[in-house]
């Protein structure tokens, strides 16, 4: 399945349409403690960058299913997006536009 950003692959192709796939993921109680003390020193918070990284190869991967139960060969105009359900938790989005291939 090719991966795009944007509409321009070098294939003409027939919109399929949107497809999407979507990841909320928690924290856990020892992750938060220890980077609540990265806070106050200051740097990356790396745990939550790792939480962020799966949630959003879950959401990809999500996405790509969707498109794969709909005979797509590519998905075009990716985009993620990102949100808070809850104070302990974060959504992430994928979605883009599932095409076809002409012969």
């Amino acid at each position: 399945m090719l991966l795009c950003t944007t509409e321009n692959i070098g294939h003409e192709y027939e919109v399929i349409g949107l497809v999407r796939g979507n990841c909320i993921q928690s924290k856990n109680i020892v992750r938060d403690f220890t980077q609540g003390l990265k806070n106050i020193v200051g740097g990356e918070l790396g745990e939550y960058t790792k939480m962020m990284e799966e949630a959003r190869t879950t959401a990809t991967d999500r996405m790509v299913e969707h498109a794969t139960k709909l005979n797509a060969d590519a998905i075009v105009m990716i985009r993620y997006g990102t949100g808070s359900v809850s104070p302990e938790s974060a959504e992430v989005l994928a979605y883009g536009t599932a095409v076809k291939f002409k012969d």
